[in-house]
């Protein structure tokens, strides 16, 4: 068996937009992409032959999402001009548009049916609307700043929401009720995503982690420190057992769930990763970012079995017909810089995360109850290490308060002598 084969490839990259992409998302039979950007361009690229692309400009302003129908046959964007638009991706590029929000329109996302449009914006709400009227139904408005992501669990009951306001909400869709509040105290989410089995969803955050929220405890699942920058976007491989990141230290992250470790590194893109998405089958993923392309990688995640055909710590090389291959670097297993990346598109394998930063999804391995445990007893030891001090430092203040006290008791009682004393002389004066 040819091991090159096993790691993730570069199959193409498309160059079309005129500025940074914000959005990616495959169509179902996985035969169309379609991207936007800040350029306000929706860009239909086609993977047969010819591979002509298609490109529709009736935004005004920068296109921040796009989200295919389940069933292929619609493409919802929403946009900087507070609209969002429903076309029908063929060559005629037709389009209806509604005035979702009065501020800019950070997401979108259909329900499983199809029926449903969930939308989130800078207005500060999340809004329902039904696909076939594009007629407002309801909002969801507990958030106190931006909204950038608004998502439909797997059967399209729960919403999970993130805020710039540092917290992540999650919602019941039918009650409209907010069942819970995820706090994020060194960042915000910018990105948030159900997994496939609807238990738990992910968040990508500013603080550079992903992490992974069970919804029916409320616990933390997992935490990764994966990246050197922001976390801008994730999305789960179908089968639940990978997760891939996008961030703005210019690097894609495949994370193995299971093993709860990094599984490779990939560098493709000159500046920023802005967005990443898996096909609906798991063959292929893409991204795009700030270097205004977008590129497709195939994972080949079932073609071998990983930890038999690689050492840990492997690096494969994969350079893109037509990059140029002028001043490549020697690869390391150490991150590159992106100017080192600047002709080469670079794949590491490795487990450069702090296993305790994995926890598990699943129940059974042994291991990874140890890393859970693990994680929680240095959490635990961190915990009690800040009790004492607080409680030191609150001992301190009730000493010095009991010295106040008792000073003022002491002048209080002196007071108390003085103007007895001064009642008695006064009643001997009257007689």
């Amino acid at each position: 068996m040819d091991s090159e084969l096993d790691d993730p490839t570069l199959e193409r990259h498309f160059k079309g937009h005129k500025d940074a992409v914000t959005s990616v998302d495959f169509h179902p039979n996985a035969k169309q992409l379609a991207s936007g950007g800040m350029d306000s361009i929706l860009m239909l690229w086609s993977f047969r032959p010819p591979m002509r692309a298609y490109k529709f400009d009736d935004h005004k302003d920068a296109i921040f999402s796009i989200a295919f129908s389940p069933t292929g046959h619609l493409l919802a964007s929403g946009s900087r001009d507070k609209t969002v638009r429903l076309w029908v991706p063929s060559i005629k590029g037709e389009s209806t548009v509604f005035k979702a929000h009065m501020a800019t329109v950070r997401s979108v996302d259909f329900s499983n049916d199809g029926l449903l449009l969930l939308t989130s914006s800078d207005d500060k709400t999340v809004k329902l609307w039904s696909v076939q009227r594009q007629r407002y139904q309801y909002s969801f408005s507990q958030h106190t700043n931006w909204v950038r992501c608004a998502k439909f669990s797997p059967d399209s009951q729960l919403i999970v929401t993130a805020s710039d306001d540092k917290t992540i909400k999650l919602w019941d869709r039918i009650t409209k009720d907010c069942i819970h509040t995820y706090f994020e105290h060194h960042g915000f989410a910018n990105y948030v995503e159900f997994h496939p089995g609807g238990t738990s969803f992910a968040a990508a955050c500013t603080d550079r982690t992903i992490k992974i929220w069970d919804v029916r405890n409320h616990k933390m699942l997992q935490h990764y420190q994966a990246h050197d920058a922001s976390v801008n976007s994730l999305s789960f491989h179908p089968s639940g057992n990978y997760i891939i990141s996008a961030s703005s230290d210019s690097t894609l992250k495949i994370l193995d769930l299971m093993e709860g470790r990094l599984y490779y590194t990939l560098h493709g893109h000159q500046g920023s990763v802005l967005t990443v998405k898996f096909s609906k089958t798991g063959e292929y993923f893409a991204s795009g970012g700030a270097d205004e392309q977008v590129l497709i990688w195939k994972t080949n995640f079932d073609d071998a079995d990983y930890g038999a055909a690689y050492p840990r710590g492997k690096v494969v090389t994969h350079i893109p017909p037509s990059l140029s291959i002028e001043g490549i670097t020697p690869k390391t297993t150490n991150l590159m810089t992106p100017a080192a990346m600047s002709s080469t598109t670079s794949i590491e394998k490795g487990t450069n995360l702090n296993p305790i930063h994995g926890g598990s999804i699943r129940k059974a391995k042994n291991s990874m109850k140890v890393m859970v445990e693990t994680e929680e007893s240095m959490a635990n030891k961190s915990d009690v290490n800040d009790l004492r001090s607080s409680m030191d430092h609150v001992i301190k203040q009730l000493e010095e308060l009991t010295q106040t006290v008792s000073i003022i008791e002491e002048r209080t009682t002196m007071t108390e002598n003085k103007v007895t004393d001064m009642i008695q002389n006064q009643r001997s004066d009257d007689k």
